[in-house]
């Protein structure tokens, strides 16, 4: 099965304690695909794997990280090619679009937003991401991998019920995922399971947090962090994930 190809990784996650193993897998997914694009092997210099990053483009958050990467060379020859891709399909747009036409009982209420073609062709962009893409089809293999785990190895649950739990967005896509991944009976004993789990790790960190406000009181100056050092940047992942437990991404 090709679920027990993501096992290891995903024990590895488990294992790594952070507050989200999907968060731990997304970055470590995220710094492969960069590699990938921007690395040591070069892929930027490949003209086939430019024409997929020509034609996918990058997200605001992943053109941010490639620039972050440091790779100057790598960037430049990707941006060269994807501008003359965007000024090429920029040029079509503009020559077939016709401005719609406004009653005059438009002037005076908002209008039904997105029917403007080129607005529309810019959300295209801004929603197409060549890292995007192929994370989200590794995501759906580790959700896949997640059930089958869940299902066949006691070991695997017993560390999830011990765990930290996940952050809410990928708690969320845990939640719609098992609709179509799991029995009736085994839906009762997941939700049985993951409920408690999340109120009482969202509790901790809570309770992280507002230890974390009260050390700020000069009474407490000489009164041990305890968990709170870390408490904001552990806090913001588990209501939006993405952040590593030491802070916001970092290149290798």
């Amino acid at each position: 099965m090709k679920e027990q190809l993501y096992t290891i990784p995903l024990n590895d996650a488990v294992n790594a304690g952070d507050e989200c193993p999907f968060c731990f897998i997304e970055r470590n997914v995220e710094q492969d695909l960069l590699d990938f694009v921007l690395g040591s092997g070069s892929s930027y210099m490949e003209a086939d794997i430019r024409e997929m990053t020509d034609k996918a483009g990058f997200c605001r958050q992943h053109f941010q990280k490639m620039f972050d990467y440091g790779n100057t060379l790598g960037n430049a020859w990707i941006l060269k090619t994807h501008y003359q891709k965007i000024i090429s399909e920029m040029k079509n747009e503009f020559s077939h679009f016709r401005p719609g036409k406004s009653s005059f009982k438009d002037k005076f209420r908002k209008a039904a937003e997105g029917g403007n073609a080129i607005g529309m062709w810019v959300k295209e962009k801004e929603n197409s991401c060549y890292i995007c893409s192929h994370f989200a089809d590794t995501y759906t293999r580790y959700m896949d991998t997640f059930f089958y785990l869940w299902k066949q190895d006691e070991e695997f649950r017993k560390k999830i019920e011990n765990g930290k739990g996940f952050c809410l967005h990928h708690f969320g896509d845990l939640c719609e995922a098992s609709d179509s991944r799991l029995s009736n009976s085994e839906k009762d004993s997941f939700y049985h399971t993951m409920f408690p789990l999340m109120e009482n790790n969202m509790a901790r960190l809570a309770e992280d947090v507002a230890w974390m406000v009260e050390k700020f009181d000069y009474r407490n100056k000489d009164a041990d962090w305890k968990n709170s050092r870390d408490a904001i940047q552990r806090g913001m992942q588990k209501l939006k994930g993405g952040y590593p437990a030491d802070g916001p991404y970092k290149p290798k």
